[in-house]
C-alpha cells in the first residue's frame, strides 16, 4: 500500500473514532491512567486552605453578633455596640482579604496546571506518526485541547476548593455547637451524612452522563471540521443534504445528552436543599421551644440564653453552606474529571515516540553539514492490522551526497519504505542506519537531519516566508528569502505580499505548492538527508521539469532518496533502485 493510500485509510479509520474515549491502545496508554484526584499543586492547595480559613472566621463573627443582640436585649445602649461593631469590621475585612488572596492563588495554580496539561497533550499529538491509526483525528484533538479542556478550570477552581471546605468546616462548626446543645449537634450530625451519600450516588451517574456528553461533543466537532474541509467535494457530489441530516442528528443527540446532565445536576441540588432545610428547621424548632421555656431537653441540663440560641441559629446554615457549595460544583466535578482523564490519556507519549520530542539545540551556523550515508538492513514492514507485509528483507545503501531513486509500480512499498527510513513507521524487523548510527538509538537527533517532502503538504494562511520557516529556531527571514529564490518562488512571494496565501495553499498552483514544500523542507541547513515522495506526481511536463530543477538545486551537498513513477526525474538521479 502506498503512503498516500495509507494516509487516506488512516483518515477513514479516524472519522468515527470517539475523541475522548478510553486511552488508545498503545503500550503507554494501556497502562492505568493517573487518577484525576492526584495531589494538587502547592499554589492551589495553599489557596484552598486560605479560603477555608476565611470561612472559619464566621465563628467569631457569629459570636460577636450574638453577644451584641444579648446586650441590646438586656438594655445596653449604642455605646456598647462600638466594640462588637469594630470587631465585626476587622474580621470581615480579614475574611474578604483571605478569600481574595486564596482565590488568586487557586486561579493562578489552576491556569498553570491546565496550561501544562495542554502543552503535554500537544507534544504527544505532535510526537505521533501520521501513519499511527490510533491517534486522534484533527477535529477530535482540537475539541479536546481547545474546548473540552476548559471544563478542567471550573473543576479546579470550584470543586476542589469546595470539597476541602466541606471536609474542614462542618466538623469545626459541629464542635462549636456541641458545648451548648447536644441535640442540635445530633440533628446536624444525622442530616449531614445523608447529603454526601445521595450526592455520591447521583454523582456516579452524573460522571457517566458527562463523559457521554463530551464524547458526543467531540464527535460532532470532528465531523463538522472534516466536512468543512471537504465542503467542495460534498457539494460537487450532491451530498449536502445527507451531510446536513447527519449533522442535525448529531446535534439532537448532543442536546439529549446535555439535558440528561442538567437533570442530574438539578437533582443533586434538590437533595442537598431538602436535607439542609430539614437540619436547619430541627435546630430552629429546638432552640425556639427552648427559649420559650417549653422544655430544657438537649442543652446539657441548662436553659439556653438568647445569645447562645442566636449563636446556634447563625451556625446552623453555615454548617450546610460548604455542602451547598459542593453541590453547586458537583457538575463541574463530573465534567472536569472526564476532561482531565481525556487530557492525561492524550498526553501519554508512547515509546519510542517520546524520544522524538526531545529538545534540540538550534543550529548556530546556517551552513550545510556533511551529508550522511544511509544503510537499510533486512527491513520487513506491515501496516497495523494488515495480514500481509508490504515488503520483506529490503536492504539498500546510500552513499553520502548520493541521489538515488526508488522506482516501481504503485503499491509496491516505495512510500512505506521512505516512511520507515524517516522514522514515521516502525518496521517489524531490520534496522535503519543514518551516518552509521541506528535510527532507534537516537531518533530525535537523527530525524533533525532529515527533510521530508510529502505529496500533500499543508500550508497556512500566512506569507510564503512564514510558511517556509514555520518559526523554527535558527531560521530567519534571510534564510526564507534564500530558499524562495532558489526554488523560483521569489516573484510569487512578491505577488502575494505580506498578507500571503490562503489556508491550505489557496492562491498557489500545483507546481508552486510543490516547490514551496521543497523550500520549506530544505531551508534548514541541519537537514542533510532528503526523502521525497512523488515530488512530480500529477504535474505536466513543464511544471514537473521546474519542480525537478528546484529539488536538485536545493539538494546540492545533501543525500537524496526519492520515490517516483517519473522516468524523466529518475534519469536525473545518480542511481535507480527498482522495487
Amino acid at each position: 500500500m502506498d503512503l498516500q493510500d495509507q494516509q487516506h485509510a488512516t483518515r477513514r479509520a479516524e472519522a468515527p473514532a470517539p475523541p475522548v474515549a478510553a486511552p488508545v491502545a498503545t503500550p503507554a496508554a494501556a497502562a492505568p491512567a493517573r487518577a484525576p484526584r492526584a495531589a494538587l499543586p502547592g499554589k492551589i492547595r495553599r489557596g484552598a486552605l486560605l479560603q477555608a480559613g476565611a470561612a472559619l472566621l464566621w465563628l467569631p463573627m457569629a459570636w460577636l453578633l450574638a453577644g451584641a443582640v444579648q446586650a441590646l436585649a438586656d438594655g445596653a445602649g449604642l455605646a456598647a455596640m462600638i466594640a462588637p461593631a469594630a470587631g465585626l469590621l476587622a474580621l470581615g475585612a480579614a475574611r474578604a482579604g483571605l478569600e481574595a488572596l486564596g482565590g488568586r492563588l487557586v486561579f493562578a495554580g489552576s491556569r498553570r496546571m491546565l496550561s501544562e496539561l495542554r502543552a503535554k497533550a500537544l507534544d504527544a499529538l505532535a510526537a505521533r506518526s501520521p501513519l499511527d491509526a490510533t491517534r486522534l483525528s484533527s477535529g477530535a484533538a482540537a475539541s479536546l485541547v481547545a474546548e473540552q479542556a476548559d471544563a478542567v478550570l471550573p473543576y479546579l477552581l470550584r470543586f476542589r476548593t469546595a470539597r476541602l471546605r466541606a471536609t474542614l468546616l462542618p466538623p469545626v462548626i459541629l464542635l462549636a455547637i456541641l458545648p451548648f446543645s447536644w441535640l442540635s449537634a445530633l440533628a446536624l450530625l444525622l442530616a449531614a451524612p445523608l447529603i454526601p451519600l445521595f450526592m455520591a450516588l447521583i454523582g456516579w451517574r452524573a460522571q457517566a452522563a458527562s463523559e457521554a456528553q463530551m464524547l458526543e461533543l467531540g464527535g460532532m466537532n470532528g465531523f463538522l471540521l472534516d466536512r468543512l474541509r471537504g465542503l467542495a467535494s460534498i457539494r460537487a457530489l450532491g451530498a449536502v443534504d445527507a451531510t446536513a441530516r447527519r449533522l442535525r442528528a448529531q446535534a439532537e443527540s448532543l442536546r439529549t445528552r446535555s439535558m440528561a446532565v442538567l437533570r442530574i445536576a438539578f437533582l443533586s441540588s434538590a437533595v442537598l436543599e431538602l436535607f439542609s432545610a430539614l437540619g436547619v428547621a430541627l435546630v430552629a424548632v429546638h432552640i425556639g421551644f427552648h427559649l420559650l421555656g417549653q422544655f430544657d431537653f438537649g442543652a446539657w441540663g441548662a436553659r439556653l440564653t438568647l445569645s447562645q440560641g442566636f449563636f446556634l441559629l447563625l451556625l446552623a446554615p453555615a454548617f450546610f453552606e460548604p455542602l451547598r457549595e459542593l453541590s453547586a460544583a458537583w457538575h463541574d466535578r463530573a465534567a472536569g474529571e472526564a476532561a482531565l482523564k481525556a487530557l492525561r490519556a492524550a498526553a501519554e507519549i508512547p515509546e519510542p515516540a517520546a524520544r522524538l520530542v526531545a529538545p534540540l539545540a538550534a543550529p548556530a551556523i546556517a551552513t550545510l553539514g556533511r551529508p550522511p550515508a544511509v544503510t537499510v538492513e533486512n527491513l520487513r514492514f506491515r501496516h497495523a492490522g494488515a495480514s500481509a507485509a508490504v515488503f520483506t528483507d529490503v536492504s539498500l545503501d546510500l552513499a553520502p551526497g548520493e541521489h538515488v531513486t526508488l522506482l516501481g509500480p504503485s503499491g509496491i512499498g516505495k512510500s512505506s519504505l521512505l516512511a520507515v527510513i524517516a522514522g514515521l513507521a516502525r518496521p517489524e524487523s531490520g534496522r535503519v542506519l543514518i551516518g552509521g548510527r541506528a535510527l532507534e538509538a537516537a531518533p530525535a537527533e537523527l530525524r533533525a537531519q532529515i527533510a521530508w517532502v510529502g505529496q500533500k503538504p499543508f500550508f497556512f494562511g500566512a506569507s510564503l516566508a512564514r510558511n517556509v520557516t514555520l518559526q523554527r529556531p535558527g531560521l530567519d527571514a534571510t534564510a526564507a528569502r534564500r530558499a524562495l529564490r532558489l526554488s523560483g518562488l521569489a516573484h510569487v512571494a512578491q505577488r502575494h505580499g505580506p498578507q500571503g496565501i490562503g489556508e491550505a495553499g489557496l492562491g498557489l498552483s500545483g507546481g508552486e505548492a510543490l516547490r514551496l514544500s521543497i523550500a520549506r523542507a530544505l531551508v534548514d541547513p541541519a537537514a542533510t538527508l532528503v526523502l521525497a515522495d512523488e515530488p512530480t506526481a500529477h504535474l505536466d511536463a513543464t511544471t514537473a521539469n521546474a519542480v525537478t530543477e528546484t529539488l536538485l538545486a536545493l539538494c546540492q551537498g545533501r543525500s537524496l532518496l526519492l520515490a517516483t513513477h517519473d522516468p524523466v526525474l529518475a534519469a536525473r538521479m545518480d542511481r535507480v533502485i527498482l522495487l
